[in-house]
């Protein structure tokens, strides 16, 4: 079946995103991976460049005779993200390739409530806001992170109480005209890996899977595509309900056995603690035989859970993400073990890689930074409500 032609949008979308996930590519390898001829593809690049979405700068020819134009994101693109965690939100500007210029923490009363999340978001946008205004930026997106973000929750968030709605206005009245996009966290986190990390394992559609304060995965597909991150909530998949409560009101969701603060407590330190040694817990505390025993079984429901899930929408891939990632092979044998106790034939049939991305807890806003830069490559550089033909 012959190709469906592209929108104008949607070949930009294609070009952005290109060189958001690759850092910057020469024309030659860039019109190849576009699907474009050169001549169309100068064409585009000159309209992108004149909106200030990329530059072209001269390097060293990769070989003899070859371009010496290399065509990345423009780093003078603004972009604003908003990143709620359990402790803090976090606020900040950055660019087109991650780099921050401007982080604000908001902490977070121990219990919070709509009210005073609301709080915190209306202090940290002003915070951004003024300082935006003393510098004379003009911000191209804005990108919220969520923890448990979903279309049943866009009034009344199950994990951290906020009302989605309320917060949306406020930002219209603080940044009108700004394109805003929120989302939830393990979806940020997972634009974050595959924009940010280096020899990301996967280019095709796979499933992400975020292991952190909570436990939680994302459909990864097309990065054109206006539905191509999709978050499913795997954490709360119940084993048993004589199991330790989860915070989603059942007992027994692999996320009470497998979670950080499922982690702490059975390490015997304190979440906060945890938090506080970051990845140096693994180097830093020593597994007695009967933790590290019942380490290796909550891994197995870990894999277990992620195997149910690729029963329910097949995939050739997964990455995980999270403190799984900084076990030592042996331990980390539980997760593959558990997938294969589960799919029919295991992995080898199913024809599934498995592959594990460092952590990415603790560095926010950067996942929401990610977040604002993909959906600003997604629509092309293109003003939200703008139409384009093909």
């Amino acid at each position: 079946m012959p190709e469906q032609p592209r929108s104008r949008r949607q070949t930009r979308a294609a070009i952005l995103t290109h060189l958001l996930q690759s850092g910057g590519s020469f024309r030659p390898p860039l019109a190849k991976a576009v699907r474009l001829s050169e001549a169309s593809l100068s064409r585009i690049l000159f309209d992108l460049k004149a909106e200030g979405l990329i530059e072209e700068v001269r390097r060293p020819a990769p070989y003899v005779g070859g371009p010496t134009g290399l065509v990345s994101l423009d780093g003078s693109v603004a972009l604003a993200a908003f990143e709620l965690t359990a402790q803090h939100l976090s606020a900040g500007v950055g660019g087109l390739s991650g780099e921050l210029h401007y982080t604000e923490r908001v902490p977070l009363p121990k219990t919070p409530t709509v009210e005073t999340v609301g709080r915190a978001f209306r202090q940290a946008m002003t915070l951004l806001r003024d300082w935006t205004r003393r510098r004379r930026i003009t911000l191209s997106q804005i990108g919220v992170s969520i923890p448990g973000l979903g279309r049943l929750s866009k009034s009344a968030n199950p994990i951290i109480p906020c009302d989605v709605a309320r917060i949306s206005d406020m930002f219209g009245e603080m940044f009108a005209d700004v394109p805003l996009e929120f989302t939830n966290s393990v979806v940020a986190h997972a634009t974050f890996h595959r924009c940010r990390t280096e020899n990301y394992p996967f280019s095709d559609t796979h499933l992400f899977v975020f292991v952190s304060q909570g436990v939680a995965g994302a459909w990864m597909d097309d990065p054109t595509e206006a539905d191509a991150l999709q978050p499913v909530e795997l954490g709360h998949m119940v084993f048993g309900p004589e199991g330790p409560p989860c915070r989603c009101g059942h007992h027994g969701c692999v996320e009470a056995y497998t979670s950080l603060p499922a982690l702490a407590e059975l390490l015997g330190i304190a979440e906060a603690d945890l938090l506080q040694l970051g990845s140096e817990w693994v180097n830093t505390i020593p597994l007695a035989s009967r933790v590290r025993q019942e380490l290796r079984r909550r891994l197995f429901r870990l894999g277990l859970a992620i195997g149910n899930t690729l029963n329910v929408k097949p995939c050739g891939g997964v990455a995980i993400s999270g403190w799984p990632s900084l076990l030592a092979d042996e331990d980390r044998n539980a997760v593959i073990e558990g997938l294969d106790a589960c799919l029919l034939g295991g992995r080898k049939l199913a024809q599934v890689s498995l592959a594990f991305v460092p952590p990415s807890t603790g560095n926010d806003p950067q996942a929401a930074l990610a977040f604002a830069a993909f959906r600003l490559a997604g629509r092309g550089g293109m003003a939200a409500a703008s139409t384009e033909a093909a």
